[in-house]
């Protein structure tokens, strides 16, 4: 049966979205210097099973996946999507039967995540994005997540870092060395 939730609308908005994060995540991945991870970054969201239900649930305001939580319970194509994209900090999370184990995020995982969080916030927001209100974002996440603490502090950190001084992004290649020193050795 033919869903009749899934429009020309739908289906255009839900590309140019995805279109639009991927760009912002291309540009702050090139910026954190890991370009290549930002090229190829969420390449699994035209799967069939991400890409129609989040059609199906896109509005163009925000991700589809929790409106399809509220929906049906769960997701389907979020458990594809943080199950093949290890920049989810979810992906870092073992011993679910004992309540859920964080573990720390390699590096490069860490950058590309700011870097996804970074493209969803321009992807979403618009012409309403500040550094300030990712960060107010960061600080919700860390909140409420399953996140190990390194990557959470450093989250915080570096987030911090960007609502004070939009420019210290278009300077992190200078410092990056510092900040994955700092990360490694962290427990």
């Amino acid at each position: 049966m033919f869903d009749t939730s899934i429009t020309f609308r739908k289906i255009f908005g839900h590309l140019k979205t995805v279109l639009v994060h991927k760009f912002w995540v291309f540009y702050y991945a090139c910026k954190l210097g890991i370009p290549w991870r930002g090229l190829k970054h969420d390449m699994s969201k035209f799967s069939p099973v991400e890409f129609w239900e989040s059609v199906r649930y896109w509005d163009g305001k925000s991700s589809p996946i929790p409106r399809a939580k509220v929906d049906k319970g769960y997701s389907l194509a979020w458990q594809h999507h943080k199950g093949r994209n290890t920049h989810h900090y979810e992906y870092w999370v073992d011993h679910l039967d004992r309540g859920g184990i964080a573990i720390k995020m390699p590096w490069n995982d860490f950058l590309e995540m700011v870097a996804d969080w970074l493209g969803a916030g321009r992807a979403y927001q618009g012409k309403d994005f500040t550094y300030q209100s990712e960060f107010d974002y960061v600080v919700m996440k860390v909140r409420e997540a399953k996140i190990h603490i390194t990557t959470a502090e450093m989250l915080l950190e570096l987030f911090g870092m960007f609502a004070k001084d939009e420019h210290y992004l278009s300077d992190f290649r200078t410092v990056k060395k510092n900040w994955k020193k700092k990360y490694e050795e962290a427990y």
